[in-house]
């Protein structure tokens, strides 16, 4: 259902997590100063963990994952908010224009090598829970 009640826990949790990434963006570009951006990736890096790790914890069926409000707010909210495909795509193209082409390209694949990997293991982490 899209009505304001469904919809409140997706706009509050989105919310809460962009701030939450904006912080972690800045934190991460006050100390550090390099090409590589670093604060997109420990972002989705961490986001992908942290889905994997929620999703399965709370047991989701990804057929169904938005059936209930504490996903919608957490998972689709939160961590939709948190991560950012826009901010990387635009850090990819960056580099790529820096003429920093290889290292576009091993932020390109890596960020979504690393990003499985991360989820993967955050699956593992929730099961060692569960």
């Amino acid at each position: 259902m899209n009505d304001p009640v469904t919809l409140a826990p997706v706009f509050i949790g989105g919310a809460g997590g962009s701030a939450i990434r904006w912080l972690v963006g800045m934190g991460v570009g006050e100390r550090y100063h390099g090409t590589f951006p670093l604060g997109t990736f420990l972002i989705n890096v961490s986001g992908a963990f942290l889905m994997g790790f929620l999703s399965t914890l709370f047991n989701v069926d990804w057929k169904d994952r938005y059936g209930s409000n504490l996903t919608a707010f957490v998972l689709t909210g939160v961590l939709g908010g948190y991560t950012t495909f826009s901010s990387y795509q635009l850090d990819t193209d960056n580099l790529y224009k820096k003429r920093a082409r290889g290292l576009a390209a091993i932020y390109w694949i890596g960020s979504v090598a690393v990003g499985l990997i991360a989820a993967a293991l955050g699956a593992i982490t929730a099961k060692m829970f569960g």
